[in-house]
């Protein structure tokens, strides 16, 4: 191994890097010890410090950070006595920040991010944004790639990258088409905020490379980061999934007109930095030999760098070669010299902020490297991490020093290019070297490649296979199970014997910040991370499984397989799917959540459990004469041939398409309709005459709290009151008469304050948490206290901080006292919530209900079971 060990001398004889003169003076280059015979671009910038001394945060989920302080610098070779030309250099007056650098397929080109500095004194919606830039090599020309300042200004623009057909595709905050279609629902155009609420969310957008034609590409409710685009033409690059508890940071490629969103690599590979530590992949490129080069660190802290990692996405789809991060690591390997250590501790090897890759044949890499170091005890002076200053009593690392470096991973081998002063780093660096263009995907052409009336209707298609398809696998084949086969053959399973009866479709509600609406957030309920949805519609599925359905276009969508009663059977969805309008997306099938075989990825995921149709010519046995099948066809696509293609519908409506009447009767038709309701709606009433374009909006305050107050009597033939069975009646801890009492069942289904959190209803606590038990004492109501028990059932009494007992004044030890809880009614869906067991056929509140309130509660539970859907129906602050 030739690494470079005697640091401090290579330090002293490099530091000689030229000024500020003209790119293109060139120099002496005999005594460079590596010749490299093109420019380079690197940002160097000022570390930052907090008030309190401690460095800066960086954090890969705030990617619109501010940090003042950097230049883009260009010198014409990759050596370290190549002039220095700051390209930035009098753009503004005062501390700006540079990142994001990337180059066009020839090296003529440099583009990336710029935020021009703070003015003082402004709000934050008037401080200026981060801004695509782009320099020309041949005509030294600088320039902003939107002019105009109002369209600059219009969000945060990051991560840019060159497609083949010279346009640029980056992350951005602007959401272009989300914020139109705002206008569809009568709410103001804002960018919505992430999942997480910190930040609006960056989504990528594809603009030409004067400013114009910007397009929104791909919809997701987090982050879309750091693109690049394969040598295939697909854009590779980070996706945030964080919806409804999941917080993974994989590898997503999308095609560059916004189709064929699909998961790439590390989806269940995220704790693969030291030690099994969180680590993300960074500013991903695939190298020469076709590996992704990334950069693997922890999302935040103060380290700035991590190990130099190269993924094979090619072969791999996660790290590990058995499942839940066990067994060897395949999908990935470091290629760095040494070991990198990333968990936050000392990395004797030193840390890698940035990578690039040389495309000259070798193995060479322009690296951002930072050596380890730690303060000398005595005097504060930072010292190598050899073995004597890290036996130190005491050791407490240095400020890093990035600096740019040519890395040699098959060789062993580092070279300095430019090295960093204290107090400042080099953060990313590039070569404009030329390289070979990655393919150029054409843009499809509504009535060529797309069906020109779903572009029009601004619609795509949603084709799955068979919802009984997980991994690859019959779900109900085996073990006495019927099998898609039998399922689809009606003379063997009649409907009411299906599992999966319809699919519902629920779209993301868009979050705006406080200066657009400031609401409180208590308005999301029990359970923040599930965001507000709005129901689109359901359709139903098919007798094998399968589903074909249109869907809008160019929103975050989600699915759900529920059962005849309108109730999820299969785990929540946890990733957004997207379609933009003609295209058509199929899919196998499901999979659970804890899954890692390859899902979403077309050329690795196992080849569907069900090949349909098996021969041409012929109905599917036992079904309808006229529905011929053709080979391979699911019953799905054969309606679509047929019948044309099946759009959402508002109520959950069943009726036989397939029995062959001269086999047996047809199943009965069924509807569980909205109409129904005898409370207040969750659709606006000319949805009731046309579906299109409509969505039901559940409110608990608007929509479930009337349920429990509506009269329910039941009278006989002369109108005599036999019954009463509203809710609240028996529900509430006061009689008719007005005197206090137990509610029945211990649980108060009224619309006061909730004790316990004064903004949600009563009812709301009491059902979807866990409630203290009361009783009545001396005429107030008082919950229930018990002696704690340790888990070995032994009382348990107060103690001190030594652990010893604590005495009341007779002497005595005080118990420790508890409440008796009721477990909450409901849970995170309707299927498995003990509240459906009371009105069960047979159970004691059978036909309580009607089946349209059991589906609209059913439904409200499935998505979240928030207080509102909507912010802006919710209370402002």
């Amino acid at each position: 191994m030739k690494y470079m060990r005697a640091l401090p001398a290579l330090l002293v004889l490099s530091a000689c890097s030229g000024g500020s003169g003209d790119s293109s003076a060139g120099g002496d280059q005999a005594e460079d010890p590596v010749v490299v015979d093109y420019p380079i671009a690197f940002v160097r910038r000022q570390l930052g410090f907090e008030d309190d001394g401690a460095l800066v945060e960086d954090d890969i989920y705030s990617p619109a950070d501010f940090n003042p302080g950097a230049q883009l610098v260009m010198k014409d070779r990759a050596t370290p006595s190549a002039p220095e030309t700051v390209l930035t250099a009098g753009l503004f007056d005062g501390d700006y920040d540079v990142k994001d650098l990337n180059t066009s397929a020839d090296g003529q080109r440099l583009v990336f991010s710029m935020r021009a500095p703070e003015i003082e004194g402004a709000d934050d919606d008037e401080q200026p944004t981060w801004n695509i830039w782009l320099y020309d090599r041949e005509s030294r020309e600088l320039r902003r790639v939107i002019e105009s300042d109002l369209i600059a200004e219009e969000g945060q623009d990051i991560a840019p990258a060159f497609l083949p057909d010279g346009r640029i595709v980056f992350s951005s905050t602007r959401q272009r088409r989300s914020r139109a279609l705002l206008l569809d629902d009568n709410k103001p155009q804002f960018s919505s905020l992430s999942e997480n609420q910190r930040n609006e969310a960056f989504v990528l957008h594809a603009m030409e490379a004067d400013g114009s034609a910007i397009r929104q590409i791909s919809f997701n409710q987090s982050h879309d980061l750091h693109p690049t685009v394969l040598n295939d033409g697909r854009i590779l690059f980070n996706r945030w999934d964080n919806m409804g508890g999941v917080d993974n940071l994989s590898l997503y490629t999308i095609e560059p007109d916004g189709t064929d969103l699909a998961f790439n690599y590390g989806y269940h590979s995220q704790q693969t930095g030291t030690a099994q530590t969180d680590a993300a992949f960074v500013r991903p490129r695939q190298m020469p030999d076709g590996r992704l080069l990334i950069t693997l660190r922890a999302p935040a802290g103060t380290s700035y760098g991590g190990d130099l990692v190269a993924i094979d996405s090619a072969n791999h789809t996660e790290a590990y070669s058995l499942p839940e991060g066990e067994g060897e690591v395949v999908g990935q390997e470091s290629i760095a010299v040494e070991e990198v250590i990333t968990d936050g501790s000392l990395s004797p090897h030193g840390l890698f902020a940035a990578a690039w890759p040389f495309y000259d044949g070798t193995s060479r890499l322009l690296v951002s490297w930072s050596e380890c170091r730690v303060l000398e005890a005595e005097t504060g002076l930072p010292r190598p991490c050899t073995d004597e200053w890290l036996s130190q009593e005491e050791v407490v690392p240095a400020d890093p020093i990035y600096g740019l470096w040519i890395y040699d991973y098959a060789e062993g081998t580092q070279l300095p290019i430019v090295v960093a002063e204290e107090g400042e780093m080099i953060s990313e660096g590039v070569t404009l070297e030329p390289r070979t263009e990655p393919a150029y995907l054409p843009e499809p052409i509504a009535g060529v490649d797309l069906d020109s009336e779903l572009v029009q209707d601004g619609v795509g298609i949603l084709d799955i296979r068979s919802v009984y398809d997980f991994d690859g696998v019959d779900m109900l084949a085996g073990e006495g199970g019927a099998g898609i086969p039998n399922l689809a053959d009606p003379d063997i399973t009649p409907a009411e014997l299906r599992p999966a009866r319809f699919l519902r479709v629920a779209k993301a509600v868009g979050i705006p910040d406080d200066d657009i609406l400031d609401f409180d957030r208590s308005a999301f309920g029990r359970n923040r991370a599930h965001g507000m949805r709005d129901i689109l519609g359901y359709t139903p599925i098919q007798p094998d499984g399968s589903v074909r359905v249109k869907l809008p276009a160019d929103m975050p969508l989600a699915i759900s397989v529920v059962d005849a009663d309108g109730r999820r059977i299969v785990g929540r969805h946890r990733s957004w799917l997207q379609l933009r309008a003609g295209e058509v997306r199929t899919c196998n099938g499901c999979h659970t959540g804890d899954s890692e075989v390859p899902h979403g990825r077309p050329d690795k995921e196992p080849a569907s459990a069900w090949a349909g149709a098996p021969t041409s010519g012929v109905p599917f046995p036992n079904t309808e004469p006229a529905l011929v099948a053709e080979i391979g066809e699911t019953m799905a696509q054969l309606l679509a041939r047929i019948a044309g293609e099946t759009q959402l519908e508002r109520d959950i409506s069943f009726s036989d398409l397939w029995t062959d009447p001269a086999v047996r009767a047809k199943d009965p038709s069924s509807s569980i309709a909205y109409a129904d309701l005898q409370t207040p709606l969750p659709i606006a009433a000319t949805c009731l005459d046309d579906w299109a374009g409509c969505r039901s909006v559940i409110h608990y305050p608007q929509h479930i709290q009337p349920l429990w107050e509506r009269t329910r009597e039941v009278l006989d033939a002369g109108g005599n009151l036999i019954e009463d069975r509203t809710c609240t009646v028996c529900h509430s801890n006061r009689d008719a008469a007005g005197m206090l009492r137990i509610p029945a069942g211990q649980l108060d289904l009224t619309a006061a304050a909730s004790a316990a959190n004064a903004d949600w209803m009563t009812s709301y606590v009491e059902l979807l948490f866990d409630n203290p038990t009361e009783e009545l004492v001396d005429g107030a109501l008082s919950p229930i206290l018990v002696q704690e028990r340790d888990d070995n059932g032994n009382l348990v009494f107060e103690t001190d901080e030594d652990g010893n007992l604590i005495l009341d004044s007779d002497g005595n030890p005080i118990p420790v006292m508890v409440t008796v809880d009721v477990d909450r009614l409901m849970g995170d869906a309707a299927n498995g919530s003990r509240f459906f067991e009371m009105f069960a056929p047979g159970a004691a509140h059978a036909d309580y209900l009607d089946p349209a309130e059991l589906r609209l509660i059913s439904e409200w539970l499935d998505i979240g079971a928030q207080y509102y859907n909507d912010p802006f129906a919710a209370p402002v602050n």
